[in-house]
C-alpha cells in the first residue's frame, strides 16, 4: 500500500514539474489567483493548453488582384462629360457667362461672340437657362438655351454642339408642357415671407393677392395665423421648370373667413375670355380694381397725416403707393383720359373719367403714356411710377371721387359691380368647382402634415 502510494506521489510530482517547465506563464496566474481569493473564495482555473506565444507561425503570401487600376480610372475620367446650368444675366458676356458654367475654352467663347444667332439669344439676355455639357480640361462639347418668347405657349430652344474642331448651332420652337403644383402656408409676418417659406414663386404670390384683392386688403389687414393654399401651374420645357403660369384655384383664410377661388375658362369656341370666380360661381372680377400698381406695399393709406412738405396736419385723401421709379401704373377701371400732364403739387398727372361720375386719379408719375380724349380699358398702363411735383421719394398717390367727394380705393372697389357668370356655363362650371375643391384640400394637407 505504501509502495504504492509513494509510486502513485512520484507520478504526480514528475508530471507537476513537467507542467511547470512547460507553463510557468499559467501556473503563476493560478497562484495568483489563488493567493488574491484567500484561499476561501470561488475562482477560476487557468487554461492549461499551450501557450499561444510557443505556437508555430508560418507566413503565407497571396496575390490579389485589384478591382480597378489606376489606368481604368484615368481612362473613365477621360469620358466623363459634366453638366451644368445657370441663367443668363443682362451684363453677362462670351467669356463670364462660360466661365460661371465652368466652362474654359477660348475657342467656344470666340463662337459665342461671333454666331449672330447665338450672340443675340444669350448676351445681354437676362433669365435665360443656359445647360452646358462638359469635357475634360472643361472644354465645351454641348450648349442648350432654353427660353419663353411670348404667351404663344412654346419655348425657343438653342443648340450649340461641337463637331470636331468646330460648332454647329440650331434654332428650335417647342411646346410648354404644363403641370399642377400644390403649395400652403401659414402667414407669420408677411404674405411674401410666408410664400418663401412654402417656397412658392413670388409670380405666384402676386397672383394671389390679386385675385382676392377686393375681398382681402393684403396691405392692411393680414393677420398672424391667416393661411393660405394655392394650385398653379409650372411651365416646363424638356422636363426642366422654365417659368411659373397660371394660379388656378387658391383658399386665402383672413381673420377666420375663407376665401375661395378658381381661373374658369368656358370651353365653347368663341366663349367670353377667362376670369377668376369664387367657387358659387360669383365672379372676382369687379368694375374697379383696388390697387393701380401690382400688390405693393402701402406707405401711406387714406386718412388724416403731417404733410411732409407742408409742415402740417391734414387729410390725406388718397392712397399712396410706395414703389420704384419706373413702376407701370394702371388704371383701376375703363375710361376716357381728362387730363395728362403737369399740375404743381400733382407733377406729372392723369385723370381718368369714369361711368357714374367717378374720377382716379395717378399722381407724381415719372412719365406720362396716354393723352387727354384717350379711351382705356381696366389693367391699362398709363404711366410709369416716379417723384415728380411735391414728393419726397418714389411712389403713385392715387385717389378715387365720385361728384368730387375723395373715397377709400379698397371700400370703393369692394362696391363696385361684378361681371356674372351665364346660367348656360353653370353646370360645366360646378363639375370644375368641386374638382378645384378638392384640389384645395390636398394643398392644405400639405401644411397641416407640416404642423405635426
Amino acid at each position: 500500500m505504501n509502495s504504492l502510494l509513494t509510486s502513485t506521489g512520484q507520478h504526480i510530482a514528475n508530471t507537476t514539474r513537467r507542467i511547470i517547465e512547460q507553463h510557468p506563464k499559467r501556473l503563476t496566474a493560478l497562484i495568483t489567483a489563488l493567493l488574491l481569493s484567500g484561499g476561501g473564495g470561488a475562482f477560476a482555473l487557468a487554461n492549461l493548453g499551450p501557450d499561444a506565444a510557443d505556437l508555430p507561425v508560418r507566413a503565407v503570401l497571396e496575390t490579389i488582384t485589384p478591382a480597378y487600376t489606376y489606368a481604368a480610372d484615368e481612362a473613365t475620367a477621360a469620358s466623363l462629360n459634366l453638366y451644368r446650368t445657370d441663367f443668363t444675366r443682362s451684363s453677362d458676356t462670351a467669356d463670364t457667362l462660360l466661365k460661371r458654367l465652368g466652362v474654359d475654352d477660348a475657342q467656344a467663347a470666340a463662337y459665342l461672340r461671333s454666331n449672330p444667332q447665338v450672340h443675340q439669344a444669350l448676351l445681354g439676355r437676362a433669365g435665360r437657362q443656359v445647360t452646358v455639357e462638359v469635357q475634360q480640361h472643361q472644354q465645351l462639347a454641348t450648349l442648350t438655351a432654353r427660353w419663353v418668347a411670348d404667351d404663344s405657349g412654346n419655348f425657343q430652344r438653342l443648340q450649340l454642339q461641337r463637331q470636331g474642331d468646330n460648332f454647329v448651332t440650331k434654332l428650335e420652337t417647342a411646346p410648354l408642357q404644363a403641370s399642377a403644383q400644390l403649395a400652403s402656408g401659414v402667414i407669420q409676418s408677411s404674405l411674401f415671407a410666408a410664400t418663401d417659406d412654402a417656397k412658392i414663386p413670388d409670380a405666384v404670390a402676386v397672383q394671389v393677392a390679386e385675385i382676392f384683392s377686393t375681398e382681402v386688403d393684403f396691405r392692411r389687414s393680414l393677420r398672424k395665423g391667416d393661411r393660405f393654399s394655392v394650385v398653379y401651374e409650372t411651365l416646363s420645357a424638356d422636363g426642366e421648370p422654365l417659368r411659373t403660369g397660371r394660379v388656378l384655384s387658391a383658399e386665402f383664410v383672413n381673420a377666420g373667413k375663407a376665401f375661395q377661388a378658381m381661373w374658369f375658362q368656358p370651353e365653347a369656341s368663341g366663349a367670353a375670355k377667362g376670369g377668376y370666380y369664387a367657387l358659387d360661381g360669383t365672379s372676382l372680377r369687379r368694375a374697379f380694381l383696388s390697387s393701380p400698381v401690382e400688390f405693393s406695399r402701402v406707405s401711406s393709406g387714406f386718412a388724416m397725416r403731417f404733410h411732409p412738405i407742408l409742415k402740417q396736419t391734414r387729410p390725406h385723401l388718397g392712397t399712396d403707393f410706395a414703389a420704384s421709379t419706373g413702376t407701370p401704373a394702371r388704371t383701376v377701371g375703363d375710361g376716357v383720359i381728362t387730363f395728362a400732364g403737369w399740375q404743381n403739387g400733382y407733377g406729372n398727372v392723369v385723370f381718368i373719367k369714369h361711368q357714374g361720375q367717378t374720377e382716379t386719379v395717378y399722381a407724381h408719375l415719372s412719365k406720362i403714356l396716354v393723352k387727354r380724349g384717350q379711351s382705356i380699358s381696366q389693367g391699362q398702363t398709363i404711366g410709369l411710377v416716379g417723384a415728380t411735383g411735391w414728393a419726397t421719394g418714389p411712389h403713385l398717390h392715387f385717389e378715387v371721387r365720385t361728384n368730387g367727394v375723395q373715397h377709400d380705393p379698397m371700400k370703393f372697389a369692394q362696391k363696385s359691380q361684378t361681371v356674372p357668370l351665364s346660367t348656360a356655363l353653370k353646370p360645366q362650371f360646378n363639375t370644375l368647382a368641386q374638382q378645384a375643391k378638392l384640389s384645395l384640400a390636398a394643398a392644405s394637407s400639405i401644411t397641416d402634415a407640416n404642423m405635426q
